[in-house]
């Protein structure tokens, strides 16, 4: 079988385990996935918020306004590199998942569209959870915030799917972690989460240009906001296709390489 060729059957079966482990199993992540960056809205949108006036450098909008659209992109890129470097870590793992599915009649590509599916369902799951609270809570300017959920599940995506195509070269467990550390908490203080990247040092800000999550966030924002230009919108978009595919191009070989070895 080719190396780009997988049963969409088969690809289902693997999304079905996946779908089946998070029903016994949601309690332990609805904290990380969910409730944390419900609460980093509340308190730092709605409380610190409310002492920091509008301004030209937010746009003229509330920060609450400002800030909810960025952490939507900002917890969903937490959520794309939390559902694949430690689930892919641990399946892939001697007697894990993976090893149990390849041992049938699942191909390597099977597995992991079928694993990135999941990953979608639950990125979503999250962002819809953080849009509605953020709309309830009048953080919305503008009826295309509903595009919000597209645009922050391709934010995680563009995440998830570099992730696992890593991850499943990583034999250390523990190594995924590093992520956080070295990629995930810099980009949350470093491409627009919390204030415009105009703030930040030139050599910085062409830094953050280039961060699938500043492109997440202006995303987001500007579509929250009714500020959106649909060119820049479209680049956007673009971008983070490109790595979500870009992803999955290398995953399959990645995937392909470590469960026939």
């Amino acid at each position: 079988m080719a190396v780009h060729q997988f049963e969409p059957g088969l690809a289902g079966r693997e999304f079905e385990y996946w779908l089946r482990r998070y029903r016994r199993t949601w309690r332990g992540t609805v904290v990380v996935s969910i409730a944390n960056p419900l609460l980093f809205l509340l308190a730092i949108g709605a409380g610190l918020g409310r002492l920091i006036p509008d301004s030209a450098a937010l746009g003229g909008v509330s920060y609450l306004a400002f800030f909810a659209p960025g952490m939507l992109a900002a917890a969903s890129m937490q959520n794309g590199v939390v559902e694949s470097a430690f689930p892919v870590s641990w399946a892939r793992r001697r007697g894990g998942s993976y090893q149990v599915a390849g041992a049938g009649p699942l191909e390597p590509a099977d597995i992991l569209i079928g694993h990135a599916l999941f990953m979608t369902f639950k990125i979503a799951l999250g962002a819809a959870a953080f849009l509605v609270v953020m709309i309830a809570m009048g953080a919305a300017r503008s009826p295309l915030v509903l595009l919000d959920l597209p645009a922050a599940v391709l934010t995680g995506l563009a995440f998830a799917t570099p992730t696992a195509a890593w991850v499943i070269t990583v034999q250390r467990q523990g190594t995924a972690g590093t992520l956080f550390k070295w990629v995930v908490m810099p980009l949350y203080l470093f491409s627009g989460t919390f204030f415009p990247i105009a703030a930040l040092p030139v050599p910085v800000r062409v830094l953050a240009y280039v961060s699938p999550l500043w492109h997440g966030a202006d995303l987001c924002r500007t579509l929250s906001l009714g500020t959106a230009q649909w060119g820049m919108s479209a680049v956007h978009v673009a971008y983070l296709l490109a790595l979500t595919f870009l992803g999955v191009y290398i995953g399959l070989r990645t995937y392909r390489t470590q469960l026939h070895s």
